[in-house]
């Protein structure tokens, strides 16, 4: 006869109150050292994920500027993928999993859209960085350099957030 596996109860997770400046610096650093926003999100809290950092960079390797279309933006990409890692559903039929992993993640979308106006790229930079002259226009504007490195530096603060809300 097949047995049913028994659920393990998530245990809360023990966090330091604030890593948050660590974490903004750590990312910010791997956005400068020319990786995606998003690999730099999730490089940044790969230890709370159990990753190493290349595999932090594997992963998020795709998920830059919008997925490269411009939808949502890297930065809260990293982000969800973090909340997954930490949270995420741990089996096929993990209801609770699937309701909380979806509660995080609508709330890292709206907190990131209220902070910043919207999670989406190409809204967030102003122009269709999928074509030529879009991601022209954001070189010519410092955009990537100067803009882009503040929607990193928001989605570390709104995770960080939303991590100690989790953990208190």
């Amino acid at each position: 006869m097949y047995a049913l596996p028994v659920r393990k109860t998530m245990r809360k997770r023990v966090y330091p109150m604030d890593n948050t400046a660590e974490h903004r610096e750590k990312a910010l650093q791997c956005f400068t050292d020319d990786l995606h926003c998003s690999q730099s999100i999730l490089a940044a809290f790969s230890k709370e994920c159990g990753i190493t950092e290349e595999q932090a960079f594997r992963l998020g390797s795709c998920f830059g500027s919008g997925m490269r279309k411009g939808n949502v933006c890297g930065a809260c990409t990293g982000a969800l993928m973090v909340l997954g890692f930490m949270y995420g559903e741990t089996h096929a039929g993990d209801r609770e999993g699937r309701q909380r992993t979806n509660r995080l993640n609508d709330m890292m979308m709206e907190r990131f859209s209220e902070a910043n106006g919207s999670c989406l790229c190409n809204e967030l930079l102003g122009c269709d960085i999928r074509t030529p002259e879009g991601v022209q226009y954001a070189r010519d504007r410092h955009l990537f350099t100067e803009f882009c490195p503040k929607m990193v530096a928001s989605a570390v603060e709104i995770l960080e957030g939303i991590i100690r809300e989790r953990t208190v």
